[in-house]
């Protein structure tokens, strides 16, 4: 089959309402023209999304602990337990950092830290239920799959049970941080000690299964093959199918610096292999409302396109930063500024919540 000819037959499943297979999306990854599969995303975006908003939400993104004990080939921002280095927040701290950001008008905060042993459940419930009780405007966006595993370790509970410890203090959103790319091989190879895609999956299940909400996240540009980022897709999706507990599908590509992978992996991979995502999670996830996209990770003239791709959402203002800064990756924006790109891009900026709610329209 002919190029053009496998576009059309993907165009004709998108247009019917049609889930694409593994063969549409190995083409839409490899041999489709960019410009088209653009496009194409674009098509099937205003289909679900007819009006030209995008949203934005304003939060920050700091970070309870450095310490971790995971190992992950790929972070730059961990140090092991007693490196000269490391450090970890007392509870007055963290609250200290929201407090810094529901000043600034932040009605998100995502927090997360490393896999720190020494850290007992209460310390996590007691920031997420004073946050709740000082800053009541703020969603305590809290904690990633692999975060909640040690929590549970630690605490020698079940993930459910911590879910519920969790839910029962207040939270009801969690970030998908940690995904990476959900292929066994691929996490074999960059996070073993983060064991398997079912290890992430599994907690965002039992997530969803209490209610909360949460985001799926992919960072590629690694080690992974085409068919490890269609076993992601598959899996999310798949995940999606069971309660549609996912908000958002938000990828990113690898920052290499100062990461045990830069030995090999010396750049990133560029704004081509990004907006190709993005439209592809568009196209082939066909159950997520929203697809985010990444200007702090990719830049900010990449995510204008990238709202031309297939995206619907400009992610956050991300007024505290410190993982991607530890791979010398450094982005900055602020309110104003979102605003100007969108309505420069041809679209209406609107201001959302965690859970994708309008709270203003420019």
């Amino acid at each position: 089959m002919s190029a053009d000819a496998a576009l059309s037959r993907i165009r004709d499943r998108v247009v019917d309402g049609k889930r694409l297979d593994r063969e549409d999306g190995r083409f839409l990854l490899t041999e489709a023209p960019l410009l088209e599969v653009g496009a194409l995303a674009a098509e099937a975006r205003f289909a679900r999304l007819p009006d030209r908003v995008v949203t934005f939400v304003i939060d920050s993104n700091p970070n309870y602990t450095n310490v971790c004990v995971t190992d992950c080939q790929f972070c730059a921002f961990y140090r092991k337990p007693g490196d000269p280095e490391a450090w970890t927040l007392t509870v007055d701290e963290v609250l200290a950092k929201v407090e810094s950001a529901a000043a600034q008008g932040a009605t998100t905060v995502l927090l997360q830290g490393g896999h720190n042993p020494a850290l007992p459940l209460e310390y996590y419930l007691s920031i997420v239920s004073e946050t709740r009780r000082r800053f009541p405007r703020v969603t305590p966006h809290f904690f990633t799959a692999s975060e909640i595993q040690t929590i549970a370790g630690v605490a020698s509970l079940s993930v459910g049970d911590v879910l519920d410890r969790l839910w029962d203090a207040g939270q009801r959103t969690l970030p998908g941080g940690g995904a990476e790319v959900l292929s066994e091989r691929v996490r074999k190879r960059i996070a073993p000690k983060k064991g398997g895609p079912g290890a992430w999956l599994e907690v965002h299940r039992q997530a969803h299964h209490r209610g909360f909400k949460s985001t799926a996240t992919m960072m590629y540009g690694h080690v992974e093959d085409v068919d490890d980022v269609l076993d992601h897709l598959d899996a999310v999706r798949g995940l999606q199918d069971e309660h549609g507990g996912f908000t958002a599908f938000v990828p990113w590509s690898f920052k290499p610096g100062n990461t045990l992978l830069e030995k090999w992996i010396k750049h990133y991979k560029g704004p081509n292999a990004y907006l190709r995502m993005l439209a592809v999670a568009r196209l082939y996830l066909d159950n997520f409302h929203h697809i985010q996209a990444s200007w702090f990770s990719e830049g900010k003239r990449a995510g204008q396109i990238a709202l031309h791709f297939g995206a619907d959402d400009w992610g956050g203002t991300l007024f505290e930063e410190n993982v991607h800064r530890a791979a010398d990756y450094v982005n900055r924006i602020g309110v104003d500024e979102i605003v100007t790109l969108i309505r420069d891009a041809g679209f209406t900026p609107a201001q959302r919540t965690t859970e994708y709610e309008i709270v203003r329209t420019y």
